[in-house]
This record gives structure tokens, sequence and C-alpha cells, in this order.
């Protein structure tokens, strides 16, 4: 009779536990924040952070969440408004995002004026992409 293969659990890093990224994010957040809405520091900004996030994801380093077998049947009603947004959003940007077609992002803009709320769609931004980096 064989015996069982030994079952190895890696152990998870403590810099990535959620634990300890998002107090990070926090002051990331904080500094995206006080750069104005759809600069070229804000883009530059995001760049930097969604390139780092994006080589942390792709290196054998960080430890993985099991991914789901396959979609859950409530997917679908969350994906919708997903989709609608991504062609009205391609729709106006082809029409030249003008006062007449303005794109979802530009009408975004005035709730994206005040820092609190830049600031906080940065740590949300940031969360969200973290919790896919970790797939």
């Amino acid at each position: 009779m064989e015996t069982p293969p030994e079952v190895v659990v890696e152990p998870t890093r403590p810099w990535a536990r959620a634990h300890v990224m998002l107090p990070v994010f926090v002051p990331l957040s904080l500094i995206g924040g006080l750069l104005p809405s759809f600069s070229l520091a804000a883009n530059l900004y995001v760049l930097a952070l969604g390139g780092g996030m994006l080589v942390a994801g792709m290196s054998s380093r960080l430890p993985r969440r099991a991914a789901p077998s396959g979609l859950l049947p409530g997917v679908v009603w969350w994906l919708l408004p997903l989709a609608i947004f991504v062609v009205v959003e391609v729709f106006t940007f082809g029409m030249g995002s003008t006062n007449a077609y303005p794109t979802l992002s530009l009408l975004a803009d005035p709730v994206l004026d005040g820092y609190p709320a830049r600031a906080l769609a940065y740590f949300g931004w940031l969360c969200a992409f973290w919790g896919l980096v970790r797939r």
C-alpha cells in the first residue's frame, strides 16, 4: 500500500497580507489625491503604481489565491452594467467627447475635482487591482 503524498503548504509572506497592504495603500492614495484629476502627473502616477502591481502579479514571489473554477450565476448581472458602461464610453469617445456627447469620465470630473473623492477613488482602485494581482 502506498503512502499518500505529503501536502505542502507554502507559508504566506507577511507583506502580502491584507492587513499589511491596506495601510500601505492609504498614503499612496492620499498622495494620488493631491494630483489634479486627469493630469499628466496623475496619469504617470497611475502608470507607475499599476506597472508596479503588474510586475508583482507576474512574478512568482506573490502567494496566489485559488481562482474560481467557473463563473457564478449572479456574475452576469454584475457584468451587464460594466458592459453598458464600456459601450457608452467607447461611443461617446468616438463622437469626440464634446459637451453634446461627454464621456462618463468627463462627467465624473466634477466629482473627482475634490480631494477626498479623488483619494477614495485611488484607494478603491488600488484595493481592486491588488485583488486582481493576487489571483
